[in-house]
């Protein structure tokens, strides 16, 4: 199926693109591109454009390499990233790291209860293809919180549903419920931040 060859050519690309960044670079423009990636979805949008020097999330949710295999997965979903590129929409982008993604137990499109009911064969045909779809979207809308900024101990509606909220610890913030620890926010801009997770929350 289609997503089970997606995770190592991303990562292959992460280790091409990191022995390129070695050598020797010149100074770095940055025009702007406008959005990374325009909506798949061919009815018109409602997005509110942005003004030609407002940096959105869609500029930027791809530039972390630590983080391409989630930011690859929003791709496949035209109204998540017609969110990021609307500079009316604020967000937190919650995205874990390549490494977090890659340790689960099971691809971020499987489910057990479908494998419960039918078997190796899942996934396989078009009925596959759309269960593994359905799949794969709650596990990129639970990484998407439609607020920013997003004060300590606010409690807020993933896209997916669940309730997520944050705490500080140590000086560090922890996603609740789940203790996933907060790496680093990757980017602070017009329309939200991206926020690089080391583990991954409860998709199922």
């Amino acid at each position: 199926m289609r997503y089970t060859n997606l995770i190592y050519p991303l990562l292959a690309a992460t280790s091409a693109a990191s022995v390129l960044a070695q050598r020797p670079q010149q100074p770095l423009q940055q025009p702007n591109l406008g959005p990374a990636m325009p909506p798949t979805d061919s009815s018109p949008s409602t997005s509110a454009p942005a003004d030609s020097d407002t940096v959105i999330l869609s500029d930027v949710l791809g530039r972390d390499r630590s983080i391409n295999i989630f930011a690859g997965f929003t791709r496949d979903f035209a109204y998540i990233s017609q969110r990021f590129e609307d500079s009316a929409l604020n967000t937190t982008i919650l995205a874990p790291v390549n490494s977090a993604i890659m340790a689960l137990p099971r691809k971020p499109w499987e489910d057990p209860e479908d494998y419960d009911r039918l078997g190796d064969q899942a996934y396989e045909g078009e009925k596959g293809e759309e269960r593994a779809q359905r799949n794969m979207r709650r596990f990129v809308e639970a990484h998407v919180v439609p607020a920013s900024p997003w004060k300590e101990g606010e409690k807020v509606k993933t896209l997916a549903g669940g309730e997520v909220w944050w705490e500080s610890r140590d000086g560090a913030k922890i996603i609740q419920p789940g203790n996933i620890e907060v790496s680093s926010i990757a980017s602070k801009v017009y329309n939200g931040e991206v926020w690089i997770l080391k583990g991954v929350r409860n998709y199922a």
